[in-house]
């Protein structure tokens, strides 16, 4: 019964990285460059959660809404304002732009914190369900719901809608792209928008166990950075599938880890999803599903 357990667990987990995973292959596909602001943008976005669902004391949903918004206009700024003059300049020179902005944006959002975790005001808290022996929590249903729902619309939105093809027109030859008419600066903005988004919903869901956000969230966020480096970068189905392979073995180490081995130490699960990284990239150096570059000599 702890296998299921764990294995519920861990579907709940993946549905967080999936989350955040996908921000960082969205901004990936359409820049080439990776983020590494995606955890910060998901404190900044949780904040306002956290600020008008128990602050303002709206409505938890409507709450997530006004966030949506915030973060679909922060994404937009970020990039003009940072990321736009970075055009054309050496990726590594945007990677590290990205870090400061990572900085600058938990700066921001730790000042609002303090140091205490906030609750996001969620109506799900720490309540549970029983199925036989398992005890499912509200959270972690609502995480898997959630992940799935916005999977199938960003694939409706990528097949069907002009600007999700152009995103996928762009992700594949940006100067092709633009000579067919696509605003490849338009699919920068978007990009950084939706990203935004999916960081905001993974912070209502980023700490099942307590129901709570704080500073300390961003290092479960940056589990989602070995995700999506095992599924391949530019990958989002690759995303997926790695989201699992580390949400269920970070589950698997957390139950039967200190049973097997309790001469590693407690929290060894924390580390399970760097592990898991190493040896795919020992295998499979682009990840699981990611583009091989071809280099002509």
């Amino acid at each position: 019964m702890s296998f299921l357990q764990a294995l519920i667990n861990g579907i709940a987990l993946a549905a967080v990285y999936s989350l955040l995973g996908m921000g960082f292959v969205i901004i990936y596909k359409s820049m080439q460059v990776l983020s590494f602001a995606q955890p910060a943008l998901m404190l900044f976005g949780g904040w306002w959660v956290v600020y008008f669902a128990t602050l303002v004391h709206l409505n938890f949903y409507v709450a997530v809404l006004i966030a949506i918004a915030i973060a679909v206009i922060s994404g937009l700024f970020i990039e003009r304002v940072f990321l736009r003059p970075m055009v054309g300049k050496p990726v590594f020179a945007v990677a590290i732009m990205t870090i400061g902005l990572d900085l600058a944006i938990r700066i921001i959002a730790g000042n609002f914190y303090d140091v205490s975790p906030r609750s996001t005001g969620d109506p799900w808290g720490l309540s549970t369900f029983n199925v036989g022996r398992l005890i499912i929590g509200h959270r972690r249903v609502a995480a898997i719901v959630v992940s799935v729902v916005v999977l199938l619309a960003l694939l409706a939105f990528f097949r069907f809608s002009r600007m999700g093809l152009a995103m996928r027109a762009a992700a594949f030859d940006q100067e092709v792209a633009l000579i067919q008419g696509v605003s490849v600066a338009a699919v920068f903005a978007i990009s950084w928008a939706l990203a935004s988004v999916l960081a905001t919903l993974a912070s209502l869901f980023i700490n099942p166990d307590l129901g709570s956000l704080g500073p300390a969230s961003y290092t479960l966020a940056l589990k989602a950075l070995p995700v999506v480096v095992i599924g391949g970068l530019d990958s989002i189905g690759g995303t997926l599938v790695a989201a699992l392979m580390v949400g269920i073995a970070e589950a698997l180490t957390g139950t039967y880890q200190m049973h097997l081995t309790p001469y590693i130490g407690q929290n060894f699960s924390q580390v399970v999803p760097y592990l898991v990284m190493f040896v795919v990239l020992l295998v499979r150096p682009y990840g699981l599903f990611g583009t091989r570059e071809v280099e002509r000599v």
